[in-house]
């Protein structure tokens, strides 16, 4: 054992006084990450808002290709998510030198997973037919898709350069890139939705062909950014070309495909339990749709402390401090509690006003309303999951989190709210509370595997460490 810890190496510091530090650092790596979700988010808002000014058809085939599109890039990007506790544990230990091979390996791999991705829809319309899409929806659909996919690798090494960014602590680049893409992406919205400058009228197609030019737009502003920032010259990303090697490919992939799959499962249970509420009738498809985009908004705050926290573990581990990883956990997930406490009030108490914003039909009101309860009752879970992963992307502890995360949702949480909400084996069928209940059962099981895989790590950790 070393005769002084590096966790005690410094003066003394009283507990209250560490928390209020920590919780300072966090929310300084995570309020640029919540903004820049929030301009992200809009981008899909505006190009709704815009295609539907055209007509229903092209909002519809912007909408159906939104469901094909955002779970590929979910995973693509979960699987380069591993950039970023690689990039925290190096600038952590003050290997800089280490990092730049990596980030050139994880562009790479970035690259393959964007064709891969672009590939993917580029060839969804088999998909489209087996999801029996009207036929008159399929070609804007693909239209759509086509311009979508001619971003995708652009987009893939954002999210690399972003990582790699974001281990170091500089979380403000992808807010600012967010911002400028969301002001830029409307008058190309313009251009190409309705004809202009010479660029024939696409409708809705053309929200696809804006989007793709604000991610090429995102992937130059960061590749800039990062080719001419101060602290990114120690790592030496663009010293000289380097071809693919698979050993660091492969520990790329160790970490990030695990994460891919998880968030990817997460998403796409959502989408299930949006195809099993149609069988329920547009009144509870539109409620449902009601309370999960607001939910979703409001989940943008602890997702965003876990991106947060991830930096922060793997930066303490890479300074061989264990105990100082684990406290940083502790308060992340302390500090998303006090926010899940926030929001499930202000939802169970402004829920009549919240669902108001949507719609104006006393029927989906009362849906919305309904639902609106138990999204606030699983506030509380849901933080819990989201920052443990974040935490244990820290620890690079990516496949058994991938593992409880399937069990959770789609061993949990799917057959429960199907059983509760679209059958009688466990009484009179509840419909859309039911399928929620059991997103509620997901969430909660989620939680407390993480939790308990969060401890141990952490402990396995401090040991390994001698401290």
């Amino acid at each position: 054992m070393n005769a002084v810890s590096p966790d005690f190496a410094t003066p003394p510091v009283s507990r209250p006084a560490r928390v209020r530090t920590e919780v300072r650092a966090l929310l300084a790596l995570a309020l640029p990450i919540i903004i820049s979700q929030v301009a992200t988010t809009a981008m899909g808002f505006v190009d709704a808002v815009m295609a539907g000014r055209v007509g229903p058809r092209d909002l519809a085939a912007v909408a159906l290709g939104n469901s094909v599109w955002v779970p590929v890039f979910l995973l693509m990007s979960g699987i380069l998510l591993a950039t970023t506790p690689k990039v925290a544990q190096r600038y952590g230990a003050n290997t800089h030198g280490e990092i730049g091979p990596i980030v050139r390996q994880a562009l790479w791999l970035a690259f393959i997973t964007g064709l891969c991705a672009a590939g993917i829809l580029m060839v969804a319309e088999p998909l489209l037919h087996w999801m029996k899409v009207a036929p008159d929806l399929i070609e804007p659909c693909m239209g759509y898709l086509y311009g979508i996919a001619s971003g995708m690798p652009a987009v893939a090494i954002y999210c690399v350069l972003r990582g790699f960014s974001d281990g170091l602590g500089k979380t403000r680049p992808s807010m600012v890139l967010g911002l400028i893409a969301l002001a830029l992406n409307i008058p190309l919205n313009y251009i190409f939705i309705y004809g202009h400058f010479g660029v024939p009228a696409m409708g809705g197609v053309g929200c696809g062909w804006a989007t793709a030019i604000v991610m090429w737009f995102m992937a130059l502003g960061m590749v800039v950014w990062t080719m001419r920032g101060a602290i990114y010259q120690s790592s030496q990303v663009y010293s000289h070309f380097e071809w693919p090697k698979w050993p660091i490919l492969k520990r790329l992939l160790s970490v990030g495909l695990p994460i891919g799959i998880a968030v990817f499962a997460e998403s796409s249970i959502f989408a299930v339990i949006a195809l099993l509420i149609g069988s329920l009738g547009a009144t509870v498809v539109s409620g449902h749709q009601i309370a999960l985009n607001f939910s979703s908004l409001v989940f943008m705050i602890p997702y965003s402390l876990g991106m947060a926290i991830t930096v922060r573990v793997g930066q303490a581990l890479g300074r061989q401090q264990p105990r100082e990883a684990r406290f940083v956990a502790g308060v992340g997930m302390g500090t998303a509690l006090i926010w899940a406490f926030i929001s499930a009030s202000l939802i169970l108490l402004l829920r009549g006003p919240i669902a108001s914003i949507y719609t104006a039909d006393p029927q989906v009101l009362e849906v919305a309303t309904l639902l609106l309860v138990f999204a606030a009752l699983y506030q509380f879970s849901d933080v819990i999951q989201v920052t443990a992963a974040g935490a244990l992307r820290g620890y690079q502890d990516t496949r058994v989190t991938m593992i409880m995360t399937l069990f959770a949702y789609w061993g949990v949480g799917l057959p429960v709210g199907y059983a509760l909400g679209l059958t009688d084996w466990l009484g009179e069928p509840s419909g859309p509370s039911g399928l929620w209940q059991g997103l509620i059962a997901g969430l909660t099981c989620a939680a407390l595997m993480l939790s308990v895989r969060l401890v141990s790590s952490a402990k396995k950790r401090i040991r390994a460490a001698g401290k």
